[in-house]
């Protein structure tokens, strides 16, 4: 009787790590069998898979936001590689400098945290393709005439992590025409628009899968 009592509580874990292992919305494993490698060289791409145990949504606020005095919301679509077709189930990750052009970190801050900030957060796309975030406008580099940016990394099924063109924001005056008239922009232009007269600021890019990143 022991030995079968044991026998069926071994199998009730099986049955529970079997069914934790296929949500879809849990990290559960940063190495897929068959990955294709595209994009090429990404340091910190990593980081796209990093998110632990969140469930990931399509919409997030960024740490930080509540307390801002240059509130943005970014959101969009991203396409597959045909440019029409919504892709659902796509990791977004973006982070970004703080109101002093730093990444913020904190002294509980691991892994890559201490290099990209808590400035940070994974979106999953929904049916329609869509992602949207909450955050506050970043600041350039510290004496410098770096365009104010937010970097973004796509996760998709059966790829590596790769990193698309960063947003910059059109009425940065250190906004160089080189970036504005980038010919081949990876996933496509990153340079958004910021409208409206109220506390926050929005702004929309669209994202194609694949558009202008090397081996896709």
């Amino acid at each position: 009787m022991n030995h079968l009592m044991t026998l069926i509580a071994s199998l009730i874990v099986m049955m529970h790590s079997c069914i934790q292992s296929q949500d879809p919305k849990k990290n559960t494993s940063k190495t897929e069998p068959n990955t294709k490698i595209v994009g090429g060289p990404c340091e910190g791409c990593d980081a796209a898979t990093d998110y632990g145990d969140k469930v990931l949504n399509w919409t997030d606020t960024i740490k930080g936001f509540d307390t801002s005095n240059n509130k943005i919301k970014i959101n969009g679509t991203v396409f597959r590689n045909d440019g029409q077709t919504p892709a659902e189930g796509i990791i977004v990750y973006v982070y970004h400098t703080d109101h002093t052009g730093r990444y913020p970190t904190k002294s509980t801050s691991t892994g890559l945290e201490r290099r990209h900030g808590y400035m940070r957060t994974w979106l999953r796309t929904d049916a329609d393709g869509r992602y949207e975030f909450y955050t506050s406008r970043p600041a350039s580099y510290p004496n410098s005439t770096v365009p104010q940016h937010i970097h973004v990394t796509i996760k998709e099924p059966g790829l590596n992590s790769y990193y698309i063109e960063d947003f910059f924001f059109a009425d940065d005056p250190n906004l160089t025409s080189d970036i504005k008239k980038r010919s081949k922009p990876r996933g496509g232009s990153g340079v958004i628009q910021l409208k409206g007269d109220g506390t926050i600021k929005t702004a929309t890019r669209d994202i194609i899968l694949g558009l202008h990143i090397p081996d896709y």
